[in-house]
Protein backbone atom coordinates (compact mmCIF):
# COMPACT_ATOMS: atom_id res chain seq x y z
CA UNK A 1 0.00 0.00 0.00
CA UNK A 2 1.57 3.56 -0.72
CA UNK A 3 0.87 4.99 2.68
CA UNK A 4 2.22 8.86 1.16
CA UNK A 5 -0.99 8.95 -0.70
CA UNK A 6 -3.51 6.48 0.27
CA UNK A 7 -3.10 6.86 4.67
CA UNK A 8 -4.96 10.10 4.64
CA UNK A 9 -7.23 10.98 7.34
CA UNK A 10 -9.52 14.70 6.76
CA UNK A 11 -9.46 16.43 10.05
CA UNK A 12 -12.24 19.03 9.36
CA UNK A 13 -14.44 15.96 9.32
CA UNK A 14 -13.91 15.25 13.11
CA UNK A 15 -15.46 17.62 16.24
CA UNK A 16 -13.21 19.13 18.00
CA UNK A 17 -12.82 16.64 20.56
CA UNK A 18 -12.17 13.49 18.37
CA UNK A 19 -9.11 14.99 16.29
CA UNK A 20 -6.29 14.56 18.75
CA UNK A 21 -7.65 11.37 19.84
CA UNK A 22 -7.87 10.25 16.18
CA UNK A 23 -4.50 11.55 15.13
CA UNK A 24 -2.78 9.74 17.85
CA UNK A 25 -4.91 6.64 17.54
CA UNK A 26 -4.28 6.43 13.54
CA UNK A 27 -0.36 7.12 13.89
CA UNK A 28 -0.59 4.76 16.79
CA UNK A 29 -1.56 1.55 13.91
CA UNK A 30 1.36 3.13 11.65
CA UNK A 31 3.79 0.66 11.61
CA UNK A 32 7.82 1.87 11.66
CA UNK A 33 8.53 3.96 8.27
CA UNK A 34 4.73 4.38 7.50
CA UNK A 35 3.08 7.63 7.05
CA UNK A 36 -0.22 9.58 7.70
CA UNK A 37 -0.97 12.50 5.85
CA UNK A 38 -3.87 14.77 7.63
CA UNK A 39 -5.67 17.21 6.05
CA UNK A 40 -6.61 20.69 8.33
CA UNK A 41 -8.20 24.07 7.92
CA UNK A 42 -5.17 25.55 10.09
CA UNK A 43 -1.94 24.84 10.67
CA UNK A 44 -1.83 22.04 13.28
CA UNK A 45 1.58 22.64 14.74
CA UNK A 46 0.12 22.58 18.90
CA UNK A 47 -0.36 18.28 17.39
CA UNK A 48 3.39 18.34 16.92
CA UNK A 49 4.22 19.68 20.10
CA UNK A 50 1.79 17.20 22.07
CA UNK A 51 2.86 14.49 19.63
CA UNK A 52 6.66 15.41 20.23
CA UNK A 53 5.50 15.19 23.97
CA UNK A 54 3.41 12.22 24.83
CA UNK A 55 5.18 9.76 22.27
CA UNK A 56 8.72 11.34 22.24
CA UNK A 57 10.87 11.81 19.34
CA UNK A 58 9.69 8.78 17.04
CA UNK A 59 8.11 11.21 14.57
CA UNK A 60 9.40 12.81 11.17
CA UNK A 61 6.81 16.14 10.33
CA UNK A 62 6.71 17.51 7.32
CA UNK A 63 4.63 20.04 5.90
CA UNK A 64 2.92 19.01 2.32
CA UNK A 65 1.00 22.42 2.38
CA UNK A 66 0.22 25.48 4.43
CA UNK A 67 -2.82 27.54 4.02
CA UNK A 68 -4.50 29.62 3.77
CA UNK A 69 -7.23 27.50 3.26
CA UNK A 70 -5.79 24.05 3.89
CA UNK A 71 -3.09 22.74 5.30
CA UNK A 72 -1.30 18.86 4.88
CA UNK A 73 0.91 17.69 7.16
CA UNK A 74 2.57 14.08 6.52
CA UNK A 75 3.91 11.82 9.81
CA UNK A 76 6.19 9.15 9.59
CA UNK A 77 7.02 7.20 12.45
CA UNK A 78 10.58 6.71 12.63
CA UNK A 79 12.41 3.14 12.29
CA UNK A 80 13.90 1.71 15.50
CA UNK A 81 17.35 2.43 15.86
CA UNK A 82 17.18 5.37 13.19
CA UNK A 83 18.54 8.16 15.59
CA UNK A 84 18.06 11.83 14.35
CA UNK A 85 20.88 13.08 12.40
CA UNK A 86 23.17 15.93 14.42
CA UNK A 87 23.30 19.11 12.85
CA UNK A 88 26.78 18.24 12.30
CA UNK A 89 25.87 15.41 10.21
CA UNK A 90 23.04 17.09 8.35
CA UNK A 91 25.95 19.88 6.99
CA UNK A 92 28.17 16.74 6.81
CA UNK A 93 25.86 15.49 3.61
CA UNK A 94 24.90 18.66 2.01
CA UNK A 95 26.48 21.90 3.29
CA UNK A 96 23.84 23.90 1.59
CA UNK A 97 21.83 23.00 4.71
CA UNK A 98 24.56 25.05 7.04
CA UNK A 99 22.89 27.99 5.15
CA UNK A 100 19.61 27.79 7.01
CA UNK A 101 21.30 26.98 10.72
CA UNK A 102 23.55 29.79 10.19
CA UNK A 103 20.19 32.22 9.47
CA UNK A 104 18.99 31.14 12.87
CA UNK A 105 22.50 31.24 14.76
CA UNK A 106 22.21 27.46 15.20
CA UNK A 107 26.22 26.38 15.66
CA UNK A 108 26.52 23.53 13.62
CA UNK A 109 30.85 23.17 13.83
CA UNK A 110 31.52 23.22 17.79
CA UNK A 111 28.27 22.50 18.46
CA UNK A 112 27.27 20.47 15.79
CA UNK A 113 26.74 16.64 18.12
CA UNK A 114 23.26 18.31 18.74
CA UNK A 115 20.22 17.60 17.19
CA UNK A 116 17.68 19.98 15.67
CA UNK A 117 15.01 19.69 18.42
CA UNK A 118 18.16 19.86 21.33
CA UNK A 119 19.41 23.18 19.56
CA UNK A 120 15.95 24.38 18.92
CA UNK A 121 14.85 23.94 22.50
CA UNK A 122 18.10 25.82 23.54
CA UNK A 123 17.23 29.23 21.44
CA UNK A 124 13.88 29.17 21.67
CA UNK A 125 13.13 28.42 17.90
CA UNK A 126 10.49 27.18 16.75
CA UNK A 127 11.85 23.86 15.53
CA UNK A 128 8.77 23.24 12.94
CA UNK A 129 10.43 26.42 11.11
CA UNK A 130 13.79 24.71 10.81
CA UNK A 131 13.00 21.25 9.93
CA UNK A 132 10.93 23.13 6.79
CA UNK A 133 13.24 24.88 5.53
CA UNK A 134 15.87 22.09 6.10
CA UNK A 135 13.06 19.51 3.64
CA UNK A 136 12.70 23.08 1.67
CA UNK A 137 16.59 23.10 0.93
CA UNK A 138 16.31 19.71 -0.50
CA UNK A 139 14.28 20.77 -3.36
CA UNK A 140 15.90 23.78 -3.99
CA UNK A 141 18.13 23.38 -7.24
CA UNK A 142 21.54 24.90 -6.66
CA UNK A 143 24.99 24.53 -7.33
CA UNK A 144 26.33 21.35 -6.41
CA UNK A 145 28.60 21.73 -3.04
CA UNK A 146 32.16 20.05 -2.55
CA UNK A 147 31.82 16.25 -1.48
CA UNK A 148 33.64 16.58 1.24
CA UNK A 149 32.13 13.90 2.72
CA UNK A 150 33.14 11.39 -0.12
CA UNK A 151 37.37 13.00 -0.17
CA UNK A 152 39.76 10.35 1.36
CA UNK A 153 40.63 11.83 4.88
CA UNK A 154 44.30 12.37 3.65
CA UNK A 155 43.17 14.38 0.71
CA UNK A 156 40.53 16.53 3.01
CA UNK A 157 43.14 17.13 5.54
CA UNK A 158 45.40 18.61 2.77
CA UNK A 159 42.26 20.85 1.25
CA UNK A 160 41.89 22.26 5.32
CA UNK A 161 45.68 22.90 5.15
CA UNK A 162 46.03 24.62 1.71
CA UNK A 163 42.55 25.89 2.27
CA UNK A 164 41.48 26.97 5.54
CA UNK A 165 44.54 27.06 7.24
CA UNK A 166 46.52 29.15 4.70
CA UNK A 167 43.68 31.91 4.97
CA UNK A 168 43.85 32.33 8.85
CA UNK A 169 47.23 32.60 8.13
CA UNK A 170 46.76 35.81 5.82
CA UNK A 171 44.38 37.23 7.15
CA UNK A 172 44.60 37.17 10.67
CA UNK A 173 47.45 39.83 10.82
CA UNK A 174 45.28 42.34 8.63
CA UNK A 175 42.55 41.58 11.41
CA UNK A 176 44.75 42.41 14.34
CA UNK A 177 46.01 45.31 12.59
CA UNK A 178 42.60 47.10 12.01
CA UNK A 179 41.32 45.81 15.14
CA UNK A 180 44.15 47.77 16.81
CA UNK A 181 43.95 50.76 14.91
CA UNK A 182 40.32 50.98 15.05
CA UNK A 183 40.08 50.60 18.39
CA UNK A 184 42.44 53.52 19.08
CA UNK A 185 40.42 56.09 16.57
CA UNK A 186 36.62 55.22 17.63
CA UNK A 187 36.72 53.29 21.16
CA UNK A 188 36.03 57.00 22.44
CA UNK A 189 32.74 56.49 20.94
CA UNK A 190 32.61 52.78 20.58
CA UNK A 191 34.05 51.56 23.91
CA UNK A 192 32.45 47.72 23.03
CA UNK A 193 36.00 48.06 19.91
CA UNK A 194 38.06 47.60 23.07
CA UNK A 195 36.85 44.19 24.14
CA UNK A 196 36.60 43.22 20.02
CA UNK A 197 40.37 44.27 19.88
CA UNK A 198 41.07 42.22 22.63
CA UNK A 199 39.18 39.28 21.68
CA UNK A 200 40.80 39.08 18.09
CA UNK A 201 43.62 38.93 20.09
CA UNK A 202 42.86 35.74 21.88
CA UNK A 203 41.71 34.17 18.32
CA UNK A 204 45.11 34.98 17.13
CA UNK A 205 46.93 33.39 20.12
CA UNK A 206 44.83 30.83 20.12
CA UNK A 207 44.18 29.47 16.57
CA UNK A 208 48.09 30.20 15.65
CA UNK A 209 49.25 27.61 18.15
CA UNK A 210 46.39 25.45 16.99
CA UNK A 211 46.81 25.48 12.91
CA UNK A 212 50.63 23.99 14.19
CA UNK A 213 49.73 21.27 16.10
CA UNK A 214 47.36 20.16 13.46
CA UNK A 215 49.95 20.22 10.77
CA UNK A 216 52.78 19.15 12.75
CA UNK A 217 50.75 16.19 14.78
CA UNK A 218 47.44 15.18 14.13
CA UNK A 219 47.23 15.04 10.47
CA UNK A 220 49.95 13.26 9.94
CA UNK A 221 48.68 10.47 11.89
CA UNK A 222 45.46 10.95 10.72
CA UNK A 223 47.33 10.61 7.37
CA UNK A 224 49.42 7.45 9.06
CA UNK A 225 46.25 5.80 9.64
CA UNK A 226 44.78 6.12 5.74
CA UNK A 227 48.17 4.17 4.82
CA UNK A 228 47.94 1.81 7.39
CA UNK A 229 44.65 0.55 5.82
CA UNK A 230 45.67 0.49 2.47
CA UNK A 231 48.45 -1.20 3.35
CA UNK A 232 46.53 -3.93 5.37
CA UNK A 233 48.78 -2.62 8.40
CA UNK A 234 48.57 -1.91 12.06
CA UNK A 235 49.07 1.85 12.64
CA UNK A 236 52.71 2.61 14.41
CA UNK A 237 52.35 3.34 18.42
CA UNK A 238 52.37 6.63 19.34
CA UNK A 239 53.01 8.90 22.43
CA UNK A 240 49.63 10.67 22.69
CA UNK A 241 47.88 7.22 22.47
CA UNK A 242 44.60 6.77 20.22
CA UNK A 243 43.86 9.50 17.77
CA UNK A 244 40.94 10.61 20.33
CA UNK A 245 43.28 12.32 23.00
CA UNK A 246 44.88 15.39 20.34
CA UNK A 247 40.98 15.34 18.47
CA UNK A 248 39.34 16.48 22.02
CA UNK A 249 42.10 18.61 22.59
CA UNK A 250 41.55 20.66 18.92
CA UNK A 251 38.00 20.33 19.33
CA UNK A 252 38.17 22.06 22.96
CA UNK A 253 40.36 24.71 21.14
CA UNK A 254 37.83 25.20 18.30
CA UNK A 255 35.11 25.92 20.74
CA UNK A 256 37.30 28.98 22.19
CA UNK A 257 37.63 30.26 19.20
CA UNK A 258 34.15 29.93 17.57
CA UNK A 259 33.03 31.40 21.51
CA UNK A 260 35.41 34.78 21.04
CA UNK A 261 33.97 34.95 17.37
CA UNK A 262 30.30 34.80 18.56
CA UNK A 263 31.42 37.20 21.46
CA UNK A 264 32.61 39.92 18.95
CA UNK A 265 29.58 39.52 16.96
CA UNK A 266 27.10 40.61 19.68
CA UNK A 267 29.49 42.77 20.98
CA UNK A 268 29.21 44.76 17.57
CA UNK A 269 25.41 44.00 16.68
CA UNK A 270 25.96 41.33 14.23
CA UNK A 271 28.81 43.91 12.36
CA UNK A 272 26.07 46.81 12.28
CA UNK A 273 28.44 49.91 11.05
CA UNK A 274 27.66 52.90 13.40
CA UNK A 275 27.44 56.37 10.92
CA UNK A 276 30.40 57.38 12.29
CA UNK A 277 32.32 54.56 10.56
CA UNK A 278 35.35 55.19 8.74
CA UNK A 279 36.50 52.98 5.40
CA UNK A 280 39.03 51.42 8.20
CA UNK A 281 35.89 50.27 10.35
CA UNK A 282 34.27 49.29 7.50
CA UNK A 283 36.99 46.81 6.48
CA UNK A 284 37.34 45.32 10.11
CA UNK A 285 33.83 44.16 10.24
CA UNK A 286 34.12 42.98 6.61
CA UNK A 287 36.85 41.37 7.28
CA UNK A 288 35.50 39.91 10.87
CA UNK A 289 32.31 38.57 9.17
CA UNK A 290 34.30 36.56 6.30
CA UNK A 291 36.68 35.38 8.76
CA UNK A 292 33.59 33.94 10.86
CA UNK A 293 31.88 32.25 7.98
CA UNK A 294 35.58 31.16 6.81
CA UNK A 295 35.72 29.30 10.61
CA UNK A 296 32.33 27.76 10.42
CA UNK A 297 33.55 25.52 7.60
CA UNK A 298 36.62 24.91 8.79
CA UNK A 299 35.30 23.55 12.02
CA UNK A 300 33.25 22.07 10.59
CA UNK A 301 35.37 19.83 7.83
CA UNK A 302 37.22 18.61 10.92
CA UNK A 303 34.66 18.00 13.90
CA UNK A 304 31.90 16.95 11.96
CA UNK A 305 33.90 14.99 8.70
CA UNK A 306 37.66 14.92 9.59
CA UNK A 307 37.75 13.84 13.14
CA UNK A 308 34.77 11.14 13.34
CA UNK A 309 36.12 9.26 10.17
CA UNK A 310 39.58 9.44 11.99
CA UNK A 311 38.29 7.81 14.76
CA UNK A 312 36.23 5.17 12.90
CA UNK A 313 39.38 4.28 11.08
CA UNK A 314 41.71 3.91 13.95
CA UNK A 315 39.19 1.59 15.67
CA UNK A 316 38.93 -0.61 12.20
CA UNK A 317 42.55 -0.98 12.37
CA UNK A 318 42.64 -1.91 16.04
CA UNK A 319 39.59 -3.94 16.80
Amino acid sequence: MDTITENILNVTLLEPRQKHPTIFARFDDLEEGESLTIHNDHDPKPLYYQLLGERGNIFIWEYLEEGPQSWKVRISKRITGENEETLGAIAAKDLRKAEVFKKYGLDFCCGGKKTVKEACAEKGIDVTKIEKELQQADKHPSARPLPYNDWNLDFLADYIVNTHHSYVRKTLPDIKGYALKVAQVHSAQHPELIPIQQLVEEVNKELTEHLVKEEKILFPFIKELVMAKDRSQSPRAVQFGSVQNPIQMMEAEHETAGKCMEEIRTLSNNYALPEDACASYSLLFKMLNDFEEDLHIHVHLENNILFPKAVALERHLNP
